[in-house]
């Protein structure tokens, strides 16, 4: 009963108490009328009317008296209606509650969302000061806390998070829900350290079952009330777990499924980004020859574009099938366990021209091994071909400059210029440069004496000494004029030494002519005369593209030829600037000036005598 049903129940008894005073009053005062009326000459109607009266006070105090006897079996019976009433009223409170509850419950699928809402109204429900939810990790078989709230709908840290242990283990072993409304006096949990250390007193705690398999446990409490919950409270609360345990595992599943779908969201994009970026063409056809996918290489080498190749028979999209044989080959890839590699095709497309293609076909399958279509991985060799066509063209041009070059400059040279060959463009380069030019003296006349087959071979002969004494010194063999041998020193390579080279070709170049007259004794006695001169020249391939010269121009090459043409058989001239640079190495005598043909001044030459190294 409520403190307002009480006042009342007060102010009614107050109520019939004074009115049962004023009745003994009215009823005092009537049989004093009586009395007064009796003796004396009354109406026999005033004294009927009298005892009327007193005959209906008298009934009124009777009733009043009753009412009085009746008042605390009504206190009784109103208390006890006012108890059913509250008892009614929490029961309902209870269900519409539970009913709540399952709808909040039931209304979301986010794991976190749905634990922070169950444990917010299971704390309303049951006036609890804290509430726990934890479960079961499938990887552990342990309990782990997922949410602690306090009345305030705030998470629990810290210091505050310190629950029975025991209680807990308990009911998620057993599965039966655990009521105590003073943990601190029950006998049960009285002796359990959590129990004393955190002062633990009302503990309720239900578990969490789904087709009889524990999943995790509810545990509300209140450290400072006890007798907080009833068997009512647990009934409450053990129906409302039941309902969470479905939701909760629904959540959980829809978490696993979410994460499942995003693996698989990654994993797709993932191999949608490696098949987009193969290399090779990649098309794949359904068991009715339908293209079904379709890779951006595909699309590059076909010229095709998926969004209209999608759908529509391979051998519409593929235009070159029947030429390459496809429709027989895949149907013996899609009805037979084979395979076929390496088909050669070579179609005609739109803007790409003629192409040549390689064609490798496989049967798609499932995990069971039934064919779900054919895989045409197409490769694109049109590129690779033309670059092996253009080396190849490229090897013969080495070759053919190769057996050119290998007979006017020494081999490592003829390395280095096809490692380079920009060298062999047409243009030029200055260069310090140190020009050797050598002639067969009466060779003109000595022809007119002999056969041209024997002319040939003795030019021949005295040619291959004068070259091989370039090329023994590294020096390049421009070029044969006639009868006269060009040697050029310090290309195309960089050689220090190259005016001592030229000279000490030109040495050998003499004593080898007179050792081959010994051998031979020939009454034909040819022999060179030798030009040396030092300078710049410009020095690359020149002329034009149909007919060129690797050579040097300039004057200082220019000077060596007039030296070559004013030395006398077997001599070798030197040039002043030839002589500057190697004369602490050489013995030679300085000559009378001469006037060279192109200049006006006097030129000092040196005829060379010896070698100080030989």
């Amino acid at each position: 009963m409520t403190e307002n049903d009480t006042g009342k129940l007060y102010i009614l008894n107050t109520y019939l108490a004074d009115l049962a005073g004023f009745l003994e009053q009215e009823k005092a005062a009537l049989q004093e009328m009586g009395g007064d009326w009796q003796g004396k000459d009354r109406v026999p109607a005033d004294k009927d009317m009298t005892g009327a009266a007193l005959k209906r006070v008298t009934s009124m105090m009777e009733a009043t008296r009753q009412v009085g006897d009746w008042l605390p079996q009504l206190e009784g019976s109103l208390n006890n209606l006012v108890a059913e009433l509250d008892a009614q009223k929490k029961e309902r409170d209870q269900l519409t509650a539970l009913c709540d509850v399952s709808q909040v419950i039931n209304s979301t699928l986010d794991l976190e969302e749905l634990l922070n809402l169950a444990v917010d109204l299971i704390i309303e429900v049951t006036s609890a000061e804290r509430g726990f939810l934890m479960l079961m990790e499938e990887d552990t078989g342990g309990l782990a806390f997922k949410v602690a709230r306090n009345m305030d709908r705030k998470t629990i840290a810290g210091p505050s998070f310190e629950i029975s242990r025991g209680i807990v283990d308990r009911v998620a072993e057993e599965g039966i829900p655990v009521l105590t409304t003073n943990a601190q006096a029950d006998p049960r949990f009285s002796a359990q350290s959590s129990v004393v250390r955190y002062s633990l007193r009302s503990i309720l705690c239900v578990p969490l079952i789904v087709k009889d398999t524990v999943t995790g446990v509810i545990y509300v409490d209140n450290r400072i009330k006890a007798g907080l919950f009833s068997q009512e409270d647990r009934d409450l609360l053990a129906a409302f777990a039941n309902q969470a345990a479905i939701a909760i595992e629904n959540a959980r599943l829809f978490e696993s499924v979410r994460q499942k779908m995003s693996e698989i969201a990654t994993m797709k994009n993932h191999m949608d980004n490696i098949f987009a970026s193969i290399a090779s063409g990649v098309v794949t056809t359904d068991i009715a020859d339908r293209v079904t996918t379709i890779n951006r290489a595909a699309e590059r080498i076909l010229e095709l574009s998926a969004a209209d190749a999608v759908g529509r028979p391979y051998r519409e999209v593929l235009a070159f099938s029947e030429d390459a044989h496809l429709p027989y080959l895949i149907d013996r890839v899609r009805t037979g366990d084979i395979q076929h590699i390496g088909l050669k095709a070579e179609p005609q497309l739109p803007r790409r021209g003629k192409v040549s293609l390689t064609l490798n076909l496989s049967a798609l399958k499932d995990p069971e091994g039934e064919t779900l279509g054919v895989a045409i991985v197409v490769d694109d060799l049109t590129e690779k071909k033309e670059l092996e066509e253009e080396r190849e063209r490229e090897e013969r041009e080495k070759r053919r400059i190769r057996l050119v070059l290998e007979r006017y400059v020494h081999p490592t040279v003829v390395e280095r210029l096809l490692s380079n060959p920009e060298e062999l463009k047409l243009g030029g380069t200055r260069r310090e440069l140190t020009i050797l030019f050598a002639d067969i003296k009466g060779f003109t006349s000595f022809g007119e004496k002999i056969p041209p087959e024997l002319l040939v071979q003795t030019l021949n002969r005295y040619l291959g000494i004068g070259a091989e004494a370039v090329l023994e010194q590294g020096g390049m063999l421009d070029k044969f004029l006639g009868d006269a041998v060009m040697g050029l020193f310090n290309w195309p390579e960089y050689q220090e030494d190259h005016t001592l080279r030229a000279v000490k070709a030109a040495w050998k170049m003499v004593k080898d002519i007179t050792t081959y007259h010994k051998r031979h004794k020939t009454d034909s006695l040819l022999n060179f005369k030798v030009g040396i001169n030092v300078g710049e020249a410009v020095v690359g391939n020149i002329g034009i593209a149909q007919r060129s010269d690797y050579t040097a121009i300039g004057d200082s090459v220019n000077l060596a030829k007039r030296l070559q043409e004013y030395a006398q058989p077997g001599q070798i001239l030197l040039s002043r600037g030839t002589y500057e640079r190697v004369k602490d190495l050489v013995e030679a005598v300085p000559l009378e000036p001469i006037q060279v043909k192109g200049r006006t001044a006097l030129e000092q030459t040196y005829e060379l005598r010896r070698l100080k190294t030989d």
